[in-house]
């Protein structure tokens, strides 16, 4: 049902974050636009955090068709926040988990970076 999870840095020097990512950990890239790189990721781990305060995050699910994976989650008792709305990089809807966290869902539209291989330096 999810086929990735496409996580976001927000820097106030991109092109030096990119090349942090690029040239020195070496993970391929596909380009999505304009020099606007995606990386691949090598496998990664999800960890929950209690928290005294507000809960918060900024994470994707991916999907290949979110009409088909939204009806998916909604049988599963996953409710649908947004309307699906096409923002020209993907179709894109936000979904509430039971636990009341939110989290985006899309579909993208350009190309994706899942599938290729990072490479081993060690």
């Amino acid at each position: 049902m999810i086929s990735g999870i496409h996580t976001l840095i927000y820097s106030k020097d991109a092109k030096r974050a990119r090349e942090f990512f690029k040239d020195v950990l070496e993970l391929p890239s596909v380009d999505a636009g304009e020099g606007w790189l995606i990386f691949a990721l090598p496998p990664a781990e999800l960890a929950i955090h209690p928290t005294e305060g507000k809960s918060y995050h900024e994470l994707y699910f991916m999907c290949e068709d979110i009409k088909e994976t939204t009806d998916k989650l909604k049988k599963k008792g996953i409710k649908i926040i947004d309307p699906i709305t096409d923002r020209g990089w993907g179709l894109v809807t936000r979904i509430k988990l039971r636990s009341g966290d939110e989290f985006g869902l899309y579909q993208p539209k350009h190309p994706a970076a899942i599938g290729l291989k990072p490479s081993r330096n060690n």
